[in-house]
């Protein structure tokens, strides 16, 4: 089987592919704080307790890659890895696990894990012109032309950081859950919906605007394919996506695994 595992800046997402699976699906996923400080071996209390209540031996995996934002976290995986399951990871970008893509901007090695797994697996599953979203600490945008190459991007607050600099940075405003707004006024009626209106509508608008802009930079039809945990709730509230697919991120990490193995 393979293990998966892609560390964001908020959280670590382990994911297990059955390699004799013809459709590529996953068997079981699991999600934890990121913190560079953990050690392989918490890593690995944790991890093999779950394997087993999904009633996967360690013997059972026989590959792993993972893919990361945050350096500190790289070493403490590998010793997961090597010490827990006896097997040297694969790193996303690195050896036999390089992108395999053009990435045509000014400093192609500023590229992010995440982002670039996200190229990898759009352009895998459904080809042409593309622009990813992806809703996570920050609300990241790619261009990807038909060919698959990279061509750039744009990175912007994600939601959450806007609610946190508002609320941080002022002195009555309360904490508030992102949701989608009950109404569609966008004239509130008390503070919380005022914020509310402020934070997920504002969202939807620069998200919507540079999308069209985007297009338009582009000159050609490209289709929008939306990933993120907020993917699904900005999906209810706006028709500019063509795809939704949470899972592009940890499919593009089981994507570098099956062409290492070739």
């Amino acid at each position: 089987m393979l293990l998966v595992a892609d560390v964001g800046n908020t959280n670590v997402v382990f994911a297990l592919y059955d390699l004799e699976s013809d459709d590529r699906s996953i068997k079981a996923r699991w999600r934890i704080a990121t913190d560079p400080r953990r050690t392989g071996d918490e890593y690995a209390v944790w991890l093999l307790q779950l394997l087993q209540i999904e009633g996967v031996a360690r013997e059972d995996i026989t590959q792993i890659v993972f893919a990361s934002v945050v350096p500190r976290a790289d070493h403490n995986l590998t010793v997961l890895c090597e010490k827990y399951f006896g097997i040297t990871p694969l790193i996303a970008g690195q050896g036999k696990a390089a992108w395999p893509f053009e990435i045509d901007v000014e400093q192609p090695s500023s590229l992010g894990a995440d982002r670039a797994l996200n190229i990898l697996a759009a352009h895998e599953k459904y080809g042409g012109d593309l622009i990813v979203v992806d809703f996570g600490t920050a609300t990241k945008f790619e261009a990807i032309d038909f060919n698959g190459t990279y061509k750039g991007g744009i990175i912007a607050p994600g939601i959450n950081l806007s609610l946190d600099a508002l609320v941080g940075k002022t002195a009555k405003l309360p904490r508030i859950a992102i949701r989608a707004p009950e109404s569609k006024s966008v004239i509130g009626r008390n503070t919380e919906d005022q914020m509310l209106i402020g934070i997920f509508w504002a969202h939807v608008a620069m998200m919507e605007g540079l999308i069209a802009r985007m297009r338009a930079e582009i000159g050609r039809p490209a289709k929008v394919v939306a990933t993120g945990g907020l993917a699904i709730l900005f999906d209810e509230q706006t028709d500019i996506f063509d795809h939704v697919d949470a899972d592009l991120t940890i499919e593009g990490l089981a994507i570098l695994a099956e062409r290492a193995s070739r």
